[in-house]
C-alpha cells in the first residue's frame, strides 16, 4: 500500500480528517495492484463510519477501492473534508425521517447540520418564484419532451417501467442493446430515456429488428420531466442509476426502484435503497458479449 502525506490539522478540523486517516490505515485505498480486489477483499466491512454500520467496502466509490494518493478523485476528498471543518454549518439534501441514524453520525462530527429535502416537494409549494437568472419552475440539465407524459396518458395505473440512467452516465453499446433487449422481453410497457450522449464514445444507435420490436410495447425520448413522469398513475417501477436526485425523486412519488449502479456515490445510494429502505433491488452490470 502505498503512503500519503496528510496536512497537518487544527483543532479545529481534526475530527474528519481522523476518519480519512482512519480509511487509509484501513488499507481501503491503494492496493498495490488492481488485482489485488479480490471478492474476499471487496467484502471486507467497514463498521467504523458512524451511521454506516455494516457497510462493505465494494459499497463505497470506486476510487475509495483503487485508487493512487495523486488521483483527482481522492484528493478532491480531502480538500472537501478539509474545507468542511472551516465553515460554520452544512446544509445536505436529505431528510432525517429517511437518514436518522445517518444523520446523527455525521452531526456527531459537525454539530451544525442542516437537512433540507427532498427539495422538489419545497419547489412544487412554490407557485411563482423567479430569480434573475433562474427559473424555478425548470431545472433539468437537458431539454424536456412533453410527449413522453402524453404518451402516458393512454396506459394504466403501474402498467409502466420508466428507465433512466441519469444525465452524465454512459453505457457501451452492448449494455443498451442488453437493456433493450431485457425491456422487449419482460413484455412490459416501458418509457426509455436514451440521451444523445448515453453511450460512451460512440452514437446510441439501436438496430432496426430491437427498434421495431421496441416499438410495440415502448416509447424512446432523450429526456423528459422526470418529476412528473414519476408522479404519473401509469409508472409502476423505476430502472435507475441510482443517482441521489433520482433516488430523492423516486422516494417522493412513492414508486419502487430498480438500481443499476455505475459509479461514485451510485453504489451507496443503491446500498442504502437496498438494505436500509428496503424501496428497491439492485442488479448486476450485465455481462455482454461482443457482437
Amino acid at each position: 500500500m502505498n503512503s500519503y502525506n496528510f496536512p497537518k490539522t487544527t483543532n479545529k478540523s481534526k475530527n474528519i480528517f481522523q476518519y480519512q486517516l482512519l480509511l487509509v490505515n484501513q488499507s481501503c485505498f491503494f492496493v498495490s495492484d488492481e488485482s489485488d480486489l479480490t471478492t474476499e477483499y471487496l467484502d471486507m466491512e467497514i463498521d467504523w463510519i458512524p451511521g454506516m454500520e455494516g457497510l462493505l467496502l465494494k459499497e463505497l466509490p470506486e476510487f475509495m477501492r483503487y485508487s493512487k494518493p495523486e488521483d483527482p478523485s481522492f484528493k478532491y476528498l480531502l480538500e472537501t473534508a478539509q474545507a468542511a471543518d472551516n465553515v460554520s454549518h452544512i446544509i445536505i439534501h436529505t431528510f432525517e425521517e429517511l437518514e436518522a441514524k445517518l444523520v446523527k453520525g455525521i452531526k456527531s462530527i459537525f454539530p451544525n447540520i442542516y437537512t433540507v429535502g427532498p427539495l422538489q416537494l419545497h419547489l412544487n409549494q412554490i407557485t411563482k418564484m423567479e430569480t434573475k437568472n433562474f427559473d424555478l419552475d425548470c431545472y433539468s440539465l437537458w431539454k424536456e419532451e412533453p410527449e413522453c407524459v402524453q404518451w402516458l396518458q393512454s396506459k394504466e395505473p403501474n402498467s409502466v417501467v420508466y428507465v433512466n440512467f441519469g444525465s452524465i452516465t454512459v453505457m457501451s453499446l452492448q449494455e443498451l442493446l442488453e437493456f433493450g433487449w431485457g425491456l422487449v422481453n419482460s413484455n412490459l410497457y416501458f418509457l426509455w430515456i436514451i440521451r444523445t450522449d448515453l453511450v460512451d464514445g460512440e452514437p446510441a444507435v439501436l438496430p432496426q429488428e430491437l427498434y421495431e420490436a421496441m416499438s410495440e410495447k415502448g416509447f424512446i425520448g432523450s429526456w423528459c420531466s422526470q418529476e412528473e413522469v414519476l408522479n404519473h398513475p401509469a409508472v409502476g417501477g423505476f430502472l435507475t442509476h441510482g443517482g441521489w436526485g433520482s433516488i430523492i425523486e423516486s422516494l417522493s412519488a412513492g414508486v419502487p426502484m430498480i438500481c443499476w449502479p455505475f459509479s461514485g456515490d451510485q453504489l451507496i445510494n443503491c446500498r442504502q435503497m437496498c438494505k436500509e429502505w428496503e424501496v428497491g433491488m439492485e442488479i448486476e452490470r450485465p455481462e455482454c458479449e461482443e457482437g
